[in-house]
């Protein structure tokens, strides 16, 4: 089987999860197959906040790449971000990488064409929601996405860097963005929403059937694993 090399840390719940999630897989797909080969590499997720505060995407670009030299050095045959932010500076960073990444954006994209998918809404850090990474590459698809108001982006942004990253998962938070959700579909008619931020499926799993979610963390690790495997 081929080595995986993970940069996460982005924060270290969302990295959790992939491993366990990763392995799970594995064993579900092909039970004789043995464990995978993975090398994690944990960044720093407040030094990688501060940069995006502070609007430097090259520095944080710089940070990325020396975590995937690392990855490469480890022997990873190829390698992911295990969160959806730092997709911001993601093409840059796969252009400096000297194994293939992929992208989470891209599979999330691939998952929402084939299930025929034409509107949705996007969830995520406000770096996410408020950048054009998602929506240019769903338009490419023919799918639209639809952002919360400015006021429900904060409110989202500010529970996800205050509460997701420090692994807090309160059940208001939850109410309330699962009311946000509604009203997405409600309002604007989206068929299902993009957690497009790994922390955010922590919260929302098993929320019952009001909504569609596409958990990136779960779409991620499929397509991961399908290269594992091949």
């Amino acid at each position: 089987m081929r080595t995986l090399g993970i940069l996460g840390g982005l924060g270290p719940e969302s990295t959790i999860d992939y491993y366990r999630s990763i392995i799970a897989r594995v064993r579900a797909r092909r039970p004789d197959a043995g464990y995978p080969h993975i090398v994690i590499n944990s960044l720093d997720v407040n030094k990688g906040i501060a940069m995006l505060d502070r609007g430097q995407l090259n520095e944080l670009a710089d940070y990325l790449v020396s975590g995937i030299e690392l990855l490469e050095r480890a022997g990873a045959n190829f390698g992911c971000i295990a969160a959806n932010t730092p997709h911001l500076v993601f093409n840059e960073v796969q252009r400096r990488s000297k194994i293939p990444l992929l992208s989470i954006v891209r599979a999330a994209c691939d998952r929402a064409k084939a299930l025929g998918l034409k509107n949705v809404g996007l969830f995520g850090t406000g770096f996410t929601m408020r950048a054009n990474f998602y929506p240019e590459e769903f338009q490419r698809a023919g799918i639209a996405l639809v952002r919360p108001s400015p006021s429900e982006c904060e409110f989202i942004h500010r529970k996800y860097i205050d509460e997701l990253l420090k692994n807090q998962f309160l059940p208001q938070t939850r109410t309330e963005i699962l009311r946000i959700a509604q009203r997405l579909k409600d309002e604007d008619g989206v068929e299902a929403i993009v957690l497009a931020g790994t922390e955010l499926p922590l919260l929302l799993r098993d929320s019952g059937p009001q909504i569609e979610f596409l958990d990136t963390t779960v779409i991620h690790v499929e397509a991961i694993v399908d290269e594992l495997l091949r």
